[in-house]
């Protein structure tokens, strides 16, 4: 059986430092049961990887890459899915916010994937109070 690599970019934002770090995330304004989630998602062909994870960036929260600094990669690793035919390689970045936008808003998703369109909740979360996050995202949260 032939198996589908995919890969994949993961964002971890934040702010602040030390005890006070935050982590930007978000939850499916129609769908809450997917669970709460970082920026990210599938680099196209042809894509760079770098490229690919602004893009993400921008398209589900519309934070322009001008108002981050990239910190650097926290991880590389490869799961498997539900769907056995699949694996994902995903590289986790670690980028630090430094604009001035609010405490929570909304952002409708852009681009052309299969989230387009869909609404999600945005929001600052101390990194200490987050206890896991959806699909795995939390693989490199012990890094930051």
């Amino acid at each position: 059986m032939m198996v589908e690599l995919r890969k994949k970019v993961l964002a971890y934002i934040t702010r602040g430092d030390g005890p006070d770090q935050q982590l930007l995330v978000y939850t499916m304004k129609d769908h809450p049961e997917s669970g709460v989630q970082v920026p990210g998602g599938t680099i196209d062909r042809g894509e760079l990887l770098m490229d690919a994870l602004y893009r993400e960036i921008e398209e589900e929260t519309g934070i322009q890459k001008d108002d981050l600094v990239l910190i650097g990669k926290l991880a590389k690793n490869t799961y498997f899915p539900r769907h056995r035919d699949r694996r994902y390689e995903r590289t986790i970045f670690h980028l630090e916010y430094r604009g001035d936008g609010p405490e929570q808003w909304e952002h409708t998703v852009t681009g052309d994937g299969k989230d387009q369109g869909l609404t999600l909740q945005i929001r600052w979360m101390p990194v200490c109070d987050i206890h896991g996050l959806a699909k795995k995202q939390d693989m490199a949260l012990d890094a930051l």
